[in-house]
């Protein structure tokens, strides 16, 4: 993976293990996925599709009204499903 797709995981791998609290993910996630997206898209178009279809709009954006448990159980699903991208799973 590319320099920004990698950022955008260890994002996500870092709120998973508890570094990050919710409400600083979700800002921070936002940001970045604006500033990056171009970037990650130069880097591997499909990897960065499937990026934000799974983790932004079936993850980070479909949190409201989540608790911090549910919220959190997702996430770690969709970082899942692109982890497994890596292995040529893209479900």
């Amino acid at each position: 993976m590319g320099k920004n797709i990698d950022y955008m995981m260890e994002l996500v791998k870092e709120y998973l293990s508890g570094k990050t609290p919710r409400h600083i993910f979700e800002l921070d996630f936002q940001t970045e996925i604006i500033a990056r997206y171009k970037k990650m898209v130069h880097e591997d178009r499909d990897h960065a599709e499937y990026f934000y279809d799974v983790l932004s709009d079936d993850g980070v954006d479909a949190g409201d009204g989540l608790s911090d448990e549910e919220y959190k159980r997702l996430i770690k699903r969709q970082y899942n499903k692109v982890k497994d991208i890596g292995k040529g799973d893209l479900r």
